[in-house]
Protein backbone atom coordinates (compact mmCIF):
# COMPACT_ATOMS: atom_id res chain seq x y z
CA UNK A 1 0.00 0.00 0.00
CA UNK A 2 0.76 3.02 -0.67
CA UNK A 3 2.92 5.23 2.27
CA UNK A 4 0.67 8.13 3.68
CA UNK A 5 2.11 11.85 2.62
CA UNK A 6 2.22 14.58 4.88
CA UNK A 7 3.39 17.87 4.38
CA UNK A 8 4.84 20.43 7.38
CA UNK A 9 5.23 23.74 5.99
CA UNK A 10 6.83 26.26 9.09
CA UNK A 11 9.65 28.91 8.14
CA UNK A 12 11.85 28.04 11.32
CA UNK A 13 13.86 24.87 10.42
CA UNK A 14 14.22 24.07 14.08
CA UNK A 15 10.40 23.52 14.33
CA UNK A 16 10.11 21.43 11.03
CA UNK A 17 13.10 19.15 12.75
CA UNK A 18 10.88 18.93 16.33
CA UNK A 19 7.74 18.37 14.73
CA UNK A 20 9.19 15.56 11.99
CA UNK A 21 11.32 13.23 14.49
CA UNK A 22 8.08 12.82 16.41
CA UNK A 23 6.12 11.72 13.44
CA UNK A 24 8.72 9.59 12.38
CA UNK A 25 8.89 8.23 15.53
CA UNK A 26 5.43 6.83 15.49
CA UNK A 27 4.53 6.22 12.34
CA UNK A 28 6.08 5.11 9.24
CA UNK A 29 5.21 7.64 6.44
CA UNK A 30 6.77 10.46 4.11
CA UNK A 31 6.98 13.62 5.44
CA UNK A 32 7.97 16.60 2.80
CA UNK A 33 8.77 19.85 4.22
CA UNK A 34 9.00 23.45 3.24
CA UNK A 35 9.71 26.77 4.53
CA UNK A 36 8.08 29.42 2.54
CA UNK A 37 4.54 29.12 0.82
CA UNK A 38 6.10 29.16 -2.32
CA UNK A 39 8.16 26.11 -1.53
CA UNK A 40 4.96 24.53 -0.54
CA UNK A 41 3.70 25.58 -3.50
CA UNK A 42 5.81 23.71 -5.71
CA UNK A 43 5.25 20.19 -3.29
CA UNK A 44 1.76 19.69 -3.72
CA UNK A 45 1.94 20.67 -7.74
CA UNK A 46 4.22 17.42 -8.01
CA UNK A 47 3.64 15.30 -4.73
CA UNK A 48 0.36 13.44 -3.70
CA UNK A 49 -0.07 15.41 -0.46
CA UNK A 50 -2.68 13.83 2.15
CA UNK A 51 -2.28 16.23 4.95
CA UNK A 52 -0.71 19.54 5.90
CA UNK A 53 0.73 20.71 8.81
CA UNK A 54 0.45 24.18 8.45
CA UNK A 55 2.24 26.94 10.90
CA UNK A 56 0.69 30.12 11.26
CA UNK A 57 2.88 32.81 11.80
CA UNK A 58 5.23 33.03 8.68
CA UNK A 59 6.70 35.74 6.78
CA UNK A 60 5.13 37.21 3.73
CA UNK A 61 1.81 34.94 3.17
CA UNK A 62 1.03 33.89 6.65
CA UNK A 63 -0.88 30.20 6.75
CA UNK A 64 -4.39 31.68 7.03
CA UNK A 65 -3.90 33.26 3.73
CA UNK A 66 -1.64 30.14 2.31
CA UNK A 67 -4.95 28.21 3.19
CA UNK A 68 -7.59 30.20 1.88
CA UNK A 69 -5.72 30.21 -1.72
CA UNK A 70 -5.20 26.52 -1.48
CA UNK A 71 -9.11 26.22 -0.99
CA UNK A 72 -9.57 28.02 -3.90
CA UNK A 73 -7.49 25.49 -6.56
CA UNK A 74 -9.76 22.73 -7.41
CA UNK A 75 -6.37 20.16 -7.67
CA UNK A 76 -5.45 21.26 -3.76
CA UNK A 77 -8.82 22.47 -2.27
CA UNK A 78 -9.82 19.07 -1.16
CA UNK A 79 -6.27 18.20 0.89
CA UNK A 80 -6.85 18.45 5.23
CA UNK A 81 -4.90 21.25 6.99
CA UNK A 82 -4.24 21.09 10.51
CA UNK A 83 -2.95 24.31 11.79
CA UNK A 84 0.01 25.03 14.51
CA UNK A 85 0.86 27.86 16.19
CA UNK A 86 2.29 29.27 19.27
CA UNK A 87 1.49 32.40 19.15
CA UNK A 88 -2.32 32.78 18.51
CA UNK A 89 -3.66 30.43 20.94
CA UNK A 90 -7.43 32.49 21.49
CA UNK A 91 -10.67 31.38 20.14
CA UNK A 92 -10.67 34.30 17.70
CA UNK A 93 -8.01 32.87 15.65
CA UNK A 94 -9.35 29.29 16.43
CA UNK A 95 -12.91 30.47 14.57
CA UNK A 96 -11.06 31.90 12.29
CA UNK A 97 -8.79 28.58 11.34
CA UNK A 98 -11.75 26.35 10.98
CA UNK A 99 -13.50 28.94 8.44
CA UNK A 100 -11.31 29.06 6.08
CA UNK A 101 -11.50 25.04 5.76
CA UNK A 102 -8.96 24.20 8.43
CA UNK A 103 -9.69 20.60 10.18
CA UNK A 104 -8.16 21.07 13.77
CA UNK A 105 -5.86 24.01 15.36
CA UNK A 106 -2.86 22.74 17.14
CA UNK A 107 -1.51 24.96 20.07
CA UNK A 108 2.33 24.82 21.06
CA UNK A 109 3.74 23.75 23.18
CA UNK A 110 2.53 20.81 21.08
CA UNK A 111 0.91 18.29 23.38
CA UNK A 112 2.65 15.08 21.41
CA UNK A 113 -0.24 12.39 22.49
CA UNK A 114 -2.66 14.82 21.33
CA UNK A 115 -1.14 15.29 17.66
CA UNK A 116 -0.13 11.73 17.41
CA UNK A 117 -4.22 10.93 18.22
CA UNK A 118 -5.35 13.30 15.65
CA UNK A 119 -2.91 12.31 12.93
CA UNK A 120 -3.49 8.58 13.59
CA UNK A 121 -7.40 8.79 12.32
CA UNK A 122 -6.59 10.35 9.54
CA UNK A 123 -4.11 7.90 8.60
CA UNK A 124 -6.70 5.05 9.24
CA UNK A 125 -9.10 7.31 7.34
CA UNK A 126 -6.37 7.10 4.54
CA UNK A 127 -5.74 3.53 4.34
CA UNK A 128 -9.90 2.77 4.68
CA UNK A 129 -10.82 5.07 1.54
CA UNK A 130 -7.65 3.34 -0.30
CA UNK A 131 -9.34 0.19 0.56
CA UNK A 132 -12.54 1.06 -0.38
CA UNK A 133 -11.25 2.92 -3.74
CA UNK A 134 -8.99 -0.51 -4.53
CA UNK A 135 -12.39 -2.89 -3.81
CA UNK A 136 -14.25 -0.79 -5.95
CA UNK A 137 -12.37 -0.71 -8.87
CA UNK A 138 -11.99 -4.60 -8.25
CA UNK A 139 -15.34 -4.77 -8.79
CA UNK A 140 -15.65 -2.23 -11.92
CA UNK A 141 -13.37 -4.80 -13.84
CA UNK A 142 -15.28 -7.81 -12.44
CA UNK A 143 -18.45 -5.92 -14.39
CA UNK A 144 -16.09 -5.42 -16.84
CA UNK A 145 -15.23 -8.84 -17.42
CA UNK A 146 -18.40 -10.52 -16.98
CA UNK A 147 -20.64 -7.91 -19.42
CA UNK A 148 -17.43 -8.68 -21.87
CA UNK A 149 -18.69 -12.14 -21.41
CA UNK A 150 -21.95 -12.00 -21.95
CA UNK A 151 -21.58 -9.68 -25.17
CA UNK A 152 -19.70 -12.23 -26.21
CA UNK A 153 -22.19 -14.61 -26.51
CA UNK A 154 -24.07 -12.26 -28.28
CA UNK A 155 -21.56 -11.30 -30.87
CA UNK A 156 -21.00 -15.38 -31.24
CA UNK A 157 -24.90 -15.63 -32.29
CA UNK A 158 -24.43 -12.55 -34.42
CA UNK A 159 -21.63 -13.66 -36.45
CA UNK A 160 -22.51 -17.21 -37.01
CA UNK A 161 -25.58 -15.36 -38.67
CA UNK A 162 -23.25 -13.31 -40.46
CA UNK A 163 -21.06 -16.19 -41.90
CA UNK A 164 -23.96 -18.46 -42.87
CA UNK A 165 -25.15 -16.30 -45.60
CA UNK A 166 -22.06 -16.26 -47.52
CA UNK A 167 -21.33 -19.44 -46.76
CA UNK A 168 -25.03 -20.50 -48.29
CA UNK A 169 -23.98 -18.44 -51.20
CA UNK A 170 -20.36 -20.23 -51.67
CA UNK A 171 -22.57 -23.46 -51.11
CA UNK A 172 -24.87 -21.93 -54.21
CA UNK A 173 -22.34 -21.18 -56.44
CA UNK A 174 -20.40 -24.32 -56.06
CA UNK A 175 -23.90 -25.91 -57.08
CA UNK A 176 -24.52 -24.02 -60.38
CA UNK A 177 -20.43 -24.75 -61.17
CA UNK A 178 -21.04 -28.64 -60.87
CA UNK A 179 -24.73 -28.15 -63.03
CA UNK A 180 -22.38 -26.24 -65.35
CA UNK A 181 -19.40 -28.75 -65.76
CA UNK A 182 -22.45 -32.11 -66.07
CA UNK A 183 -24.20 -29.73 -69.05
CA UNK A 184 -20.97 -29.02 -70.61
CA UNK A 185 -21.33 -25.61 -70.17
CA UNK A 186 -18.22 -24.96 -68.14
CA UNK A 187 -16.43 -22.00 -70.05
CA UNK A 188 -14.06 -19.14 -69.16
CA UNK A 189 -17.07 -16.64 -68.45
CA UNK A 190 -18.77 -19.27 -65.63
CA UNK A 191 -15.25 -19.91 -63.99
CA UNK A 192 -14.80 -16.37 -63.81
CA UNK A 193 -18.44 -15.36 -61.82
CA UNK A 194 -17.63 -18.08 -59.71
CA UNK A 195 -13.84 -16.90 -58.75
CA UNK A 196 -15.23 -13.55 -58.30
CA UNK A 197 -18.43 -14.15 -55.93
CA UNK A 198 -16.85 -16.89 -54.17
CA UNK A 199 -13.61 -14.67 -53.36
CA UNK A 200 -16.32 -11.38 -52.66
CA UNK A 201 -18.08 -14.11 -50.35
CA UNK A 202 -15.05 -14.89 -48.76
CA UNK A 203 -13.63 -11.19 -47.78
CA UNK A 204 -16.61 -10.70 -46.49
CA UNK A 205 -16.66 -13.09 -43.99
CA UNK A 206 -12.48 -12.44 -43.30
CA UNK A 207 -13.51 -8.94 -42.56
CA UNK A 208 -16.37 -10.42 -40.07
CA UNK A 209 -13.94 -12.50 -38.42
CA UNK A 210 -11.45 -9.61 -38.34
CA UNK A 211 -14.04 -7.04 -36.94
CA UNK A 212 -14.64 -9.84 -34.80
CA UNK A 213 -10.94 -10.37 -33.15
CA UNK A 214 -10.34 -6.63 -33.10
CA UNK A 215 -13.84 -6.15 -30.73
CA UNK A 216 -12.07 -8.39 -28.12
CA UNK A 217 -8.11 -7.60 -28.46
CA UNK A 218 -6.75 -6.68 -24.77
CA UNK A 219 -3.90 -4.58 -26.60
CA UNK A 220 -5.94 -1.60 -27.58
CA UNK A 221 -4.80 2.11 -27.14
CA UNK A 222 -6.36 5.29 -26.88
CA UNK A 223 -6.67 7.11 -30.07
CA UNK A 224 -8.00 10.36 -31.91
CA UNK A 225 -10.32 8.72 -34.35
CA UNK A 226 -13.51 9.44 -36.69
CA UNK A 227 -16.85 8.65 -34.42
CA UNK A 228 -18.56 7.57 -37.64
CA UNK A 229 -15.76 4.86 -37.95
CA UNK A 230 -17.40 3.38 -34.84
CA UNK A 231 -20.96 4.21 -35.74
CA UNK A 232 -20.57 2.33 -38.70
CA UNK A 233 -18.93 -0.72 -36.87
CA UNK A 234 -21.54 -1.35 -35.28
CA UNK A 235 -24.38 -1.07 -37.44
CA UNK A 236 -22.26 -3.24 -39.76
CA UNK A 237 -22.02 -5.90 -36.91
CA UNK A 238 -25.98 -5.72 -36.17
CA UNK A 239 -27.00 -5.63 -39.95
CA UNK A 240 -28.18 -8.71 -39.93
CA UNK A 241 -30.16 -8.44 -36.74
CA UNK A 242 -31.32 -4.86 -38.14
CA UNK A 243 -32.84 -6.08 -41.52
CA UNK A 244 -33.98 -9.53 -39.97
CA UNK A 245 -36.19 -7.51 -37.45
CA UNK A 246 -37.55 -4.86 -40.03
CA UNK A 247 -35.94 -2.02 -38.10
CA UNK A 248 -35.26 1.37 -39.55
CA UNK A 249 -32.27 3.67 -39.33
CA UNK A 250 -32.72 7.37 -39.05
CA UNK A 251 -28.93 8.67 -39.21
CA UNK A 252 -27.86 12.32 -39.23
CA UNK A 253 -24.49 12.15 -38.59
CA UNK A 254 -21.28 14.74 -39.10
CA UNK A 255 -19.15 12.74 -40.41
CA UNK A 256 -15.94 15.09 -39.54
CA UNK A 257 -16.35 14.89 -35.78
CA UNK A 258 -13.58 12.79 -33.66
CA UNK A 259 -13.02 11.98 -29.87
CA UNK A 260 -10.07 9.91 -27.89
CA UNK A 261 -10.29 7.08 -26.92
CA UNK A 262 -10.29 3.43 -27.95
CA UNK A 263 -12.25 2.82 -30.84
CA UNK A 264 -13.59 -0.27 -30.59
CA UNK A 265 -14.80 0.36 -27.15
CA UNK A 266 -17.30 3.09 -28.51
CA UNK A 267 -18.73 0.06 -30.91
CA UNK A 268 -19.11 -2.17 -27.70
CA UNK A 269 -21.42 1.05 -26.56
CA UNK A 270 -23.58 1.63 -29.79
CA UNK A 271 -23.85 -2.41 -29.98
CA UNK A 272 -25.01 -2.28 -26.35
CA UNK A 273 -27.73 0.61 -26.88
CA UNK A 274 -28.88 -0.51 -30.33
CA UNK A 275 -28.96 -4.51 -28.92
CA UNK A 276 -31.26 -3.42 -25.98
CA UNK A 277 -33.60 -1.04 -28.72
CA UNK A 278 -33.76 -4.29 -31.05
CA UNK A 279 -34.84 -6.72 -27.95
CA UNK A 280 -37.54 -4.23 -26.59
CA UNK A 281 -38.90 -3.72 -29.96
CA UNK A 282 -38.74 -7.59 -30.32
CA UNK A 283 -40.62 -8.21 -26.40
CA UNK A 284 -42.94 -5.34 -26.81
CA UNK A 285 -44.33 -6.35 -30.16
CA UNK A 286 -43.84 -2.75 -32.26
CA UNK A 287 -44.58 -2.14 -35.22
CA UNK A 288 -43.31 1.03 -36.57
CA UNK A 289 -39.43 -0.20 -35.25
CA UNK A 290 -37.42 3.24 -35.56
CA UNK A 291 -33.63 3.78 -34.60
CA UNK A 292 -32.76 7.70 -34.69
CA UNK A 293 -29.04 8.16 -34.68
CA UNK A 294 -27.35 11.59 -34.42
CA UNK A 295 -23.94 12.80 -34.03
CA UNK A 296 -23.39 16.93 -34.15
CA UNK A 297 -21.69 19.69 -32.32
CA UNK A 298 -22.84 22.04 -29.74
CA UNK A 299 -21.74 24.39 -27.39
CA UNK A 300 -17.71 23.20 -27.84
CA UNK A 301 -19.29 19.44 -27.17
CA UNK A 302 -19.75 16.45 -29.44
CA UNK A 303 -23.36 15.09 -28.75
CA UNK A 304 -23.91 11.39 -29.89
CA UNK A 305 -28.14 10.84 -29.31
CA UNK A 306 -29.62 7.10 -30.05
CA UNK A 307 -33.25 7.01 -29.73
CA UNK A 308 -35.81 4.19 -30.33
CA UNK A 309 -39.53 3.76 -31.26
CA UNK A 310 -40.25 1.79 -27.90
CA UNK A 311 -42.36 3.58 -26.20
CA UNK A 312 -39.84 4.56 -23.04
CA UNK A 313 -40.36 3.53 -19.62
CA UNK A 314 -41.45 4.10 -16.56
CA UNK A 315 -39.84 7.00 -14.46
CA UNK A 316 -39.06 4.70 -11.51
CA UNK A 317 -37.16 2.08 -13.97
CA UNK A 318 -35.21 5.11 -15.95
CA UNK A 319 -33.38 5.87 -13.05
CA UNK A 320 -32.54 2.24 -12.36
CA UNK A 321 -31.23 1.47 -15.44
CA UNK A 322 -27.50 2.47 -15.21
CA UNK A 323 -27.24 0.36 -11.94
CA UNK A 324 -25.38 -2.81 -11.97
CA UNK A 325 -27.34 -5.81 -12.04
CA UNK A 326 -30.70 -4.37 -12.92
CA UNK A 327 -32.27 -5.35 -15.62
CA UNK A 328 -36.07 -5.74 -17.48
CA UNK A 329 -35.40 -8.56 -19.44
CA UNK A 330 -35.82 -12.02 -18.28
CA UNK A 331 -32.43 -13.45 -19.13
CA UNK A 332 -30.70 -10.04 -18.90
CA UNK A 333 -27.55 -9.88 -17.16
CA UNK A 334 -28.04 -6.35 -15.74
CA UNK A 335 -24.37 -4.94 -16.79
CA UNK A 336 -24.66 -3.91 -20.26
CA UNK A 337 -25.98 -0.43 -19.40
CA UNK A 338 -24.06 -0.19 -16.52
CA UNK A 339 -20.73 -0.99 -18.56
CA UNK A 340 -21.76 1.33 -21.10
CA UNK A 341 -21.68 4.28 -18.20
CA UNK A 342 -18.21 3.27 -17.24
CA UNK A 343 -16.66 2.97 -20.43
CA UNK A 344 -18.19 6.85 -21.16
CA UNK A 345 -16.98 8.30 -18.22
CA UNK A 346 -13.88 6.61 -17.11
CA UNK A 347 -12.01 5.79 -20.74
CA UNK A 348 -14.04 8.62 -22.87
CA UNK A 349 -13.96 11.12 -20.40
CA UNK A 350 -17.74 12.22 -21.20
CA UNK A 351 -20.97 12.32 -19.68
CA UNK A 352 -24.07 10.13 -20.46
CA UNK A 353 -27.78 10.73 -20.12
CA UNK A 354 -31.29 8.39 -20.39
CA UNK A 355 -34.56 10.32 -20.61
CA UNK A 356 -37.69 9.38 -22.38
CA UNK A 357 -38.49 11.16 -25.59
CA UNK A 358 -41.72 11.35 -27.54
CA UNK A 359 -40.65 8.28 -29.64
CA UNK A 360 -39.03 5.95 -26.45
CA UNK A 361 -35.92 5.81 -24.97
CA UNK A 362 -33.27 8.54 -25.82
CA UNK A 363 -29.80 8.02 -24.66
CA UNK A 364 -27.41 11.36 -25.05
CA UNK A 365 -23.71 10.92 -25.10
CA UNK A 366 -21.15 13.78 -24.99
CA UNK A 367 -17.60 13.11 -26.03
CA UNK A 368 -14.61 15.43 -25.61
CA UNK A 369 -13.86 16.95 -28.41
CA UNK A 370 -10.40 16.33 -30.54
Amino acid sequence: MEKFNVLIVDDIDENIYSLKLLIEENFDLNIFTATSANDAMAILLNKSIDLILMDVQMPDVDGFEFTSYLKELEIIKDIPVIFITGIYDTEQYKSKAYEIGGIEYITKPIDNNLLTSKLKVYIDLYESINKSKKDLDKTENLLIHNSKMASLGEMIGIISHQLKQPLNVISLHSECLKFSYEDGELNDEVMKDFNDNTKSQVNYMTETINGFLDFYNPNKTAEVFNINDSIQKALKILESKISLNNVKLDLQIDETLKTTGIKMELVQVLINIISNSLDVFIERDINNRIIFLKLFEEDSKTVLTLEDSAGGVKDDILEKLLDPYFTTKTTGTGIGLYMVKLIIKNNFKGDLKIMNSENGLKFMIALNNS
